[in-house]
């Protein structure tokens, strides 16, 4: 998954302003205990980031994103 892809599907999920927000502040124990910017800063790769964001908000992706 490209790095723009991942950024569209986060702001469709959750919209511009909470999904800037949401990669910003938020830890993901399925990411280490890291925000989502620290993980794909890091070389974490875009699936697998975009997996753990799935996981961890299964309500609020829809099935046509994941």
């Amino acid at each position: 998954m490209r790095l723009t892809d991942f950024w569209a599907r986060l702001e469709e999920a959750f919209g511009p302003g909470y999904a800037a927000s949401l990669a910003r502040d938020q830890v993901l124990s399925q990411l280490g205990g890291r925000t989502i910017e620290q993980a794909l800063r890091s070389g974490e790769q875009t699936h697998v980031v975009w997996r753990a964001v799935v996981a961890a908000y299964p309500d609020r992706v829809p099935a046509r994103l994941r």
